[in-house]
């Protein structure tokens, strides 16, 4: 009897150590699977604040919190099953979902600096609806969107990190992953949109020090929104053009790839020691943000630009932009009928 119990505790103690070291394995490959999909993480990071801005300061981490929980569904519920079973069973599929997401990104960067350059009122046209539920439902809806792609990049990026490992070593990983990512980015995203209510607090204080903490803050606080719109902007570039020089490389066209390496590998070499690396990640960076730019103002130029043309070319007869002399600026006086500039 006391033999039993003593190799039933011998069991238990073999099963204990090896479900612990099964899961240092799954933390160290969450880890490293994490540091690998870093770019995208500051990516997401950068681009989701821009979907608070604007919103009054009691609604601002209500928000955040939806598109956090949103977030994790995406990528427990659509994104993991999804790369599991693709993983499993058709694992040559990987790199063609992450081109597409990298033409996601590109065009979405490509299509905010389209936005910069023409001009667009849409934001100015937003800003009166600040309040509206509605509209609190659309900004959420489309930033759970944008979740949706890069978690996707975040999730199989991890994933690709651990191609090799055990079925359920993987599903641990990423799940470990989709948390830990998840708290990282909209944790950050939570302090950031409070920044400003928390240099607004310090501003009252009877303390010089915090009041001029708190003013410096409140002053800061549109500069660093303004900042990381720029940046986000740039991630998604840069990310987008790396992902998708990498992945068509795995697709068989290795030659942007090669290309890629060769240019990082020139700049590493100009100067040795630590700023060597420094010069050959710049160069990557940029490269594979014009690399990103080229490609998503193609994108945008095919869904956006030429449409437009199309529809002003296709103007009716009788509309003002096909009147000569008269445009659509202008608009008739009441005395005499004839037009006048606005």
């Amino acid at each position: 009897m006391a033999s039993g119990l003593v190799a039933l505790l011998d069991d238990i103690a073999t099963l204990t150590r090896a479900a612990a070291a099964s899961l240092d394995d799954i933390g160290a490959a969450a880890g490293k699977a994490s540091v690998k999909a870093a770019g995208v993480v500051v990516d997401d990071t950068a681009v989701t604040p821009r979907y608070v801005d604007g919103f009054t300061p009691d609604r601002e981490l209500p928000i955040v919190r939806k598109i956090a929980i949103g977030s994790i569904r995406n990528k427990l519920l659509v994104i993991l099953p999804v790369a599991m079973i693709l993983s499993q069973f058709l694992p040559q599929a990987l790199p063609y979902l992450l081109i597409a997401g990298g033409l996601f990104l590109c065009y979405e960067g490509a299509e905010k600096v389209y936005e910069a350059i023409a001009g667009g009122h849409h934001e100015e046209e937003s800003g009166s609806r600040r309040g509206d539920p509605e509209f609190e439902k659309h900004m959420v809806s489309g930033a759970i969107r944008t979740d949706l792609i890069l978690s996707a990049e975040i999730m199989v990026i991890s994933l690709s990190s651990v191609e090799e490992e055990p079925f359920w070593t993987r599903l641990g990983v990423l799940i470990v992953v989709a948390f830990l990512i998840t708290a990282l980015v909209y944790g950050v995203v939570a302090i950031i949109v409070k920044m400003d209510d928390v240099g607004l607090a310090l501003a009252q204080r009877e303390s010089t020090f915090s009041q001029k903490i708190g003013r410096g803050l409140v002053t800061a606080m549109p500069k660093i929104m303004s900042t990381l719109t720029v940046v986000g902007i740039a991630a998604m570039l840069w990310v987008g053009g790396h992902i998708l020089i990498v992945n068509v490389g795995e697709a068989g066209f290795h030659w942007p790839a090669d290309q890629l390496h060769h240019v990082e590998h020139w700049f590493g070499e100009l100067v040795h020691g630590g700023f060597g690396g420094v010069l050959s990640w710049t160069a990557g960076t940029v490269l594979s943000a014009v690399v990103g730019l080229i490609v998503g103002a193609i994108l945008v130029a095919i869904l956006h630009v030429i449409p437009k043309r199309k529809k002003k070319d296709a103007a009716p007869p009788g509309s003002l932009r096909s009147t000569p002399g008269i445009h659509p600026g202008d608009r008739p006086t009441r005395d005499t009928g004839h037009p006048q500039k606005s």
